[in-house]
């Protein structure tokens, strides 16, 4: 932790994002005009904790510059209210918003930003370090650029593991989805859950859902402590290569001491190869944009639909008995219904197909009621 507090050198400007404890704005150094992301930490929030700064700044200090998929952290410094840290600026948006974006997107994309991760992930185990939260939203494009480099973020929850103590990690914590099974079970944890973590973001972007996504977040666990995944519904899979379905297999294997190395997973023959994996579609790769999408669209739906039924039932009972918000509630529900009945739904993931943006079936009026509520609310 720095020693003494001493004058703010950075002009912060827009939030681009906030934590329990932080928030991380985007800012200039006033000398030399260059712009950096700049993770601003409440010290009166974080009193008691300070060791989870120490931690992060520890951590960075022994990785930075040191790899160029990696952020570094140029500058740490304090105030009298707060702590400043000051990361690389990486300007190119999250990881899945980029590959929505693209016109198409083939198993080979999905293998190259696989093996990119990986390195990444390997340098970062090289060091001595387990990072514990790696999903898509913490993998950050450095630039708009087409060619621009893929960043592995915020290592909030990331340990300096000597050799001898790597399986001394007890604390539960992480992004439920993304938590490998020996991370809930307490049995303690260390490298190999970056791994399980690679084999969900394989997964995720070979298909644009999760492996373990269920409707509570105890089915949610108790589907990853068994390893109950599939790769269904089959028309998500079928342009997805045995070899791919292999290396997802390989990363989540429940018991850590059989799970790959980061090492050993980029020797796997899907990142190994030097011919790329692909189901062949009339002469060329499939495109896994089209499934990519609407499993991402689609989980986005339910996702407000839950929303807007529990602030329903929140203004329920504020309200007492209103009819309007009562009617409001049993359409919302109906429409669900309706949808769920009609869309089809991915196997046990709760998403639903929009089989043509929800022609035909309850997704447009449910998109409607979910407008209603907002103006209700």
């Amino acid at each position: 932790m720095p020693a003494a507090p001493v004058p703010c050198q950075y002009r912060t400007g827009k939030t681009l994002g906030s934590g329990t404890y932080a928030i991380v704005k985007e800012a200039i150094h006033i000398k030399t005009g260059k712009y950096y992301a700049c993770k601003v930490i409440n010290k009166k929030l974080m009193e008691g904790r300070e060791h989870m700064v120490r931690n992060e700044i520890a951590v960075l200090k022994r990785i930075s510059s040191g790899h160029k998929n990696i952020v570094t952290l140029h500058d740490y410094f304090e105030t009298a209210h707060n702590l400043y840290l000051c990361f690389d600026l990486c300007t190119g948006g999250e990881l899945f918003d980029r590959i929505c974006a693209k016109g198409n997107y083939y198993e080979a994309d999905a293998a190259q930003l696989v093996r990119t991760i990986l390195q990444a992930v390997k340098y970062i185990h090289d060091s001595n370090i387990v990072h514990r939260d790696l999903k898509p939203e913490n993998l950050l494009f450095r630039d708009p650029k087409e060619d621009a480099d893929i960043m592995v973020a915020d290592f909030g929850l990331s340990r300096i593991m000597e050799e001898e103590k790597l399986t001394m990690l007890t604390e539960i914590c992480g992004t439920p989805g993304y938590m490998a099974p020996e991370i809930f079970q307490k049995t303690g944890h260390g490298k190999p859950v970056d791994i399980w973590a690679m084999g969900v973001i394989t997964y995720f972007l070979l298909a644009g859902y999760t492996p373990f996504d269920r409707d509570t977040q105890q089915a949610e666990m108790e589907a990853i402590i068994s390893g109950d995944f599939k790769f269904e519904p089959e028309e998500y899979w079928e342009n997805v290569s045995a070899t791919a379905k292999d290396f997802v297999k390989t990363c989540l294997t429940i018991d850590p001491k059989l799970r790959p190395t980061a090492k050993q997973a980029l020797e796997h023959k899907w990142l190994a190869s030097e011919e790329p994996h692909f189901v062949d579609k009339d002469g060329q790769p499939a495109d896994l944009l089209p499934h990519v999408k609407k499993a991402s669209n689609a989980k986005k739906l339910w996702r407000k639909a839950t929303v807007s039924i529990k602030a329903m039932n929140r203004m329920q009972q504020l309200a007492g008995v209103n009819p309007d918000v009562a009617t409001l509630q049993e359409d919302v529900k109906k429409y669900q219904l309706e949808s769920e009945k009609n869309a089809h739904i991915m196997h046990h993931h709760n998403q639903s197909d929009d089989h043509e943006h929800g022609r035909g079936t309850g997704v447009d009026a449910l998109s409607n009621a979910l407008e209603k509520a907002k103006i209700a609310a």
